[in-house]
């Protein structure tokens, strides 16, 4: 029971005292079952010194496999995979120097860059290159997309052998699941022991799930300006993440909420920075489920949407309602010409009408004895997620559909679709994990669906597009109306129905300089930093 005394006292005090008490706690630390002892970069807990840089964001490390949270080790530039990508999305080098097809699309060649070295001063080799490959290819992940026949060390080259072309493999080679580790950081039973990778930071302290801490490796030429320290802690709530930056705890701050962003723009010691990513917040309809599977139920639920009025209430900006799945920021994926989608609650009644649903004397709409009524899930990772959540379920409740929300973890969706229990999901999906989309757009509306795509949802001819985009170069006309296939289909059948779109906003500390945001979320950039 909470006392009169701490009732009262004031939200920023509270957020205050609730920080400090989780400081002198020590933090878990990672078990076998967490990746064998992960508590071998050491612990972490120390309050952090003045010439170290904090991060804050809501997502949690939930081990050291980078399937699972190696993101984070991109983020804090810790660890580093083959390929890297550009702000616009263009291939650049990464751990290797050079890239090439065959001329049937069956064998790739990336050529590693001489002289790296692991941070536990081990050479990168490509016999450690390909080994991690060959185990990221052996786990759920992007390069089960490609059909990968063999991943080989050759000389300094790294050869993919495929059963049939893949375009988008090089784009593979960019995703977190794909960084490359030292042997070194593998345990006896071959899973991830330690996180010793080849970026411009090393790992000195972890305790999952909360925090880790970096430090610069030396190179001999930085500048005393620049960031040698850092570390991340996972602060679930946005108004504390706020509090921390502006108390001054924190440098970088991901993951704001409106009321945080508004509290923050007059703070003279905080800077805002934003940036549209290629990242749409939709409802993941189960286009199986019997409420579910006419087309006109899930078309009447998209003109219910009030999208331009949740983006101004909820997120204070109105351009940012979704008229389609891709984003303007998803250049050759948006199409301007595509007849937007639109609020029109009169119409959707009128849909729901002729899909024989019936208002019944309680609002609620029933046809055959069966009531329209569905359980929406969502997720707390993403603060504005459960405000939109319950925006929705008003909405649709207008037209006679009666919505439980349900707000847990970012895993029920998933989990939700593998066992077929998963109704409508809110999801917020980015569609830059690999910066082109064709990959991502192949998990999540190929024939089988995906997690965070279609289900019980199939179109041959967005198919086929995906698979004309996947395997072959083709000329710029012929795959720029693929493109406009697979963005008509999917604003004509609505697997998943466009609600917001997004833009990350990010609060940086007056004491640094020098920070920006990656439009694919790929990196924190913290070697661009300086102290200021």
């Amino acid at each position: 029971m909470t006392s009169n005394r701490n009732a009262e006292a004031s939200p920023r005090r509270r957020a205050l005292l609730a920080l400090a008490a989780a400081a002198a706690l020590p933090f878990p630390t990672a078990r076998a079952d967490d990746d064998d002892h992960a508590h071998a970069h050491g612990r972490t807990g120390a309050p952090a010194g003045k010439d170290v840089l904090t991060v804050v964001g809501p997502w949690e490390l939930t081990g050291l496999e980078p399937s699972r949270s190696g993101y984070m080790f991109a983020r804090m530039e810790v660890a580093e995979t083959l390929l890297d990508v550009d702000d616009r999305g263009g291939l650049r080098a990464g751990l290797a120097s050079a890239w090439q097809a065959s001329a049937d699309g069956l064998q790739w060649r990336f050529t590693l860059a001489p002289g790296r070295r692991y941070h536990d001063g081990s050479p990168v080799t490509p016999a450690s290159v390909a080994a991690c490959l060959q185990r990221a290819h052996a786990r759920p992940g992007v390069l089960r997309l490609a059909d990968v026949r063999d991943i080989a060390a050759s000389g300094m080259d790294i050869v993919f052998r495929l059963g049939r072309p893949f375009v988008p493999l090089p784009y593979l080679l960019t995703h977190y699941s794909t960084q490359i580790l030292a042997p070194a950081s593998f345990g006896a039973r071959g899973n991830v022991a330690a996180v010793i990778g080849s970026g411009p930071f090393r790992i000195t302290a972890l305790s999952l799930p909360q925090q880790f801490d970096v430090e610069r490796v030396a190179d001999g030429g930085t500048s005393g300006a620049r960031v040698r320290r850092a570390r991340y802690i996972s602060v679930a709530r946005a108004e504390t993440r706020t509090l921390l930056v502006r108390s001054g705890q924190a440098d970088l701050a991901f993951s704001l909420d409106p009321p945080s962003i508004r509290a923050l723009r007059s703070n003279p010691n905080v800077a805002l920075m934003s940036a549209m990513l290629p990242r749409t917040t939709f409802i993941k309809l189960n286009a199986g489920h019997p409420l579910l599977a006419d087309v006109r139920v899930r078309q009447a639920i998209a003109l219910c949407v009030e999208r331009r009025g949740i983006a101004r209430a909820l997120l204070r900006d109105p351009g940012l309602g979704a008229t389609q799945l891709f984003p303007r920021s998803m250049a050759g994926w948006h199409d301007s010409t595509l007849p937007p989608l639109r609020t029109d609650p009169a119409a959707a009644r009128r849909l729901l009408d002729q899909a024989g649903w019936q208002v019944a004397a309680d609002g609620i709409r029933q046809r055959a004895g069966v009531r329209m009524a569905l359980t929406l899930t969502t997720f707390v990772d993403r603060p504005e997620l459960p405000l939109i959540a319950a925006a929705l379920q008003e909405e649709m409740r207008q037209v006679g559909i009666a919505v439980r929300v349900v707000v847990g973890n970012s895993s029920d969706i998933p989990a939700g679709h593998r066992s077929g229990t998963l109704q409508m999901g809110l999801v917020a999906r980015n569609f830059g994990n690999v910066s082109d989309p064709v990959a991502t757009l192949l998990d999540d509306f190929g024939p089988g669906g995906g997690d965070w795509g279609a289900m019980g949802w199939r179109n041959a001819q967005s198919s086929g597009a995906l698979a004309r985009l996947a395997a072959t170069q083709g000329d710029a006309d012929s795959r720029r109306a693929d493109r406009a296939t697979v963005a008509a289909t999917l604003q004509a059948e609505l697997p998943v129905i466009p609600v917001v779109w997004y833009r990350q906003v990010c609060a940086a500390s007056r004491r640094i300089a020098g920070a920006s945001i990656d439009p694919f979320e790929r990196s924190y950039r913290l070697s661009a930093v300086r102290w200021a």
